[in-house]
């Protein structure tokens, strides 16, 4: 024990810096546990859409959507999720929803939005379309016109 205070106190910022990535780990660990969504990996989504008629929601903007895009997903832009603006997506408030977006960044957002709005089973596909890619999974993609 004798050693571990020496080592703080001739090291104080190192110490306070270790201190603050664990206090930033365990709310990020805790933030995960108690939200309202769910998490998935590229493959539990696919099992999750197939097995209970859910449905890939994808927020990129519109030229992202056409240039790729999951079979049977579903596009609405962040600004109608903002504006409680559903149109089609009204029938899904009791089936799962999969957030999709580039890089998983943006979805966890929407997601408290959806699920604020009465939607009862969110989900994000952890890593978004990366994640997707790299389970050399299948994208529609739009043809070009020759």
């Amino acid at each position: 024990m004798q050693p571990f205070i020496e080592f703080v106190s001739n090291n104080m910022i190192l110490a306070l810096v270790w201190v603050g990535l664990f206090v930033a780990l365990m709310a990020t660990i805790i933030k995960q546990k108690s939200a309202a969504y769910t998490v998935l990996s590229p493959n539990q989504a696919t099992a999750l859409v197939n097995h209970e008629n859910g449905a890939f929601l994808d927020i990129r903007a519109k030229d992202d959507f056409k240039t790729g895009h999951i079979t049977g997903s579903l596009h609405i832009l962040p600004s109608e999720i903002k504006a409680s603006n559903f149109g089609e997506l009204e029938k899904f408030k009791q089936n799962p929803i999969v957030l999709v977006c580039k890089s998983g960044q943006t979805t966890p957002e929407y997601a408290n939005l959806l699920v604020k709005a009465g939607f009862e089973k969110v989900n994000i596909l952890k890593d978004g379309l990366i994640s997707w890619n790299e389970a050399n999974l299948p994208l529609v993609r739009k043809k070009k016109k020759k």
